[in-house]
């Protein structure tokens, strides 16, 4: 057993326990119901979009999208503390001259499932995919939306902060594009909610990888060393990766077989980290 993250009594037969990981194989529709209710602290994922990665995940249709995913959030309910976080990175893609309306619906329904929706953060892809299109501007960013089950939910207020004698503009090295001085005469501020951040350059073997800062800023922000970190359509494991790294303990949940065994000797191979 894992510490916050205790598995319920009826294990699956794809479940597999590493140090300071718990993987799932399968559907996170049924795998999640192994997971004990209220014990995780943050969600983090980027499931398949819709009408992409078709040759991996089959390509859920945009329409029916919603009620496709509406049956892993309301597992992910469950397993959410009452304090914890649900971050959802996904992108709506343009089809016959204009933007689908997929994630919008979703926006609504999760708020309909009892989901409180308490911020959107940008990811601006720093290099994103170069290229010309006749009408369309070239896409730099996704979004990432915030979830909660309650107004009050942890956040690690200090992790928050940047120094407010930055100058306006992205600093190096930062995912934050600080506004300047809070206007209080503090010697800190409160970052934006946009992430400047590049993409991937080694995808490690999938189709859709994002880089490991992207989780970590979340972690770092939404969960303390020991709380539990899940994300229930894994991938090649970089969530994962960075809950462990970071101190973490860390719940996966992935349908290829492939990327479930690259997992595995990936975190076989990984020096431990001490908690």
């Amino acid at each position: 057993m894992m510490g916050n993250a205790t598995m319920a009594a009826d294990h699956s037969q794809h479940h597999q326990t590493m140090p300071h990981l718990t993987l799932y194989r399968g559907d996170a529709r049924d795998e999640l119901r192994n997971v004990q209710s209220n014990s995780v602290d943050l969600v983090f994922t980027s499931p398949p979009y819709a009408e992409r990665r078709k040759s991996t995940y089959g390509g859920i249709r945009a329409e029916d999208y919603v009620d496709w995913f509406l049956q892993t959030s309301e597992e992910l309910y469950r397993v959410l503390k009452p304090s914890g976080t649900f971050v959802l990175n996904i992108k709506e893609h343009a089809e016959k001259g204009e933007r689908n309306t997929y994630v919008i619906e979703l926006i609504l329904a999760l708020r309909q499932q009892g989901w409180l929706w308490t911020e959107e953060l940008i990811w601006h892809k720093k290099n994103s995919y170069p290229g010309k299109w006749p009408n369309r501007f070239r896409d730099a960013w996704e979004r990432l939306l915030q979830f909660n089950l309650s107004q009050e939910f942890k956040m690690t207020s200090d992790a928050m902060m940047i120094p407010s004698s930055e100058p306006t503009g992205e600093r190096p090295g930062s995912t934050d594009a600080p506004s300047g001085g809070n206007g209080n005469g503090d010697d800190v501020a409160s970052g934006t909610n946009v992430l400047h951040l590049a993409t991937e350059s080694a995808n490690r073997g999938h189709s859709a990888t994002f880089p490991g800062t992207l989780p970590t800023w979340f972690i770092q922000r939404f969960t303390d060393p020991g709380d539990t970190v899940l994300d229930p359509f894994l991938g090649s494991g970089t969530t994962a990766f960075a809950a462990m790294d970071l101190g973490r303990y860390a719940i996966g949940v992935e349908i290829n077989s492939d990327y479930c065994d690259e997992v595995e000797r990936n975190a076989k191979r990984r020096p431990r980290k001490l908690f």
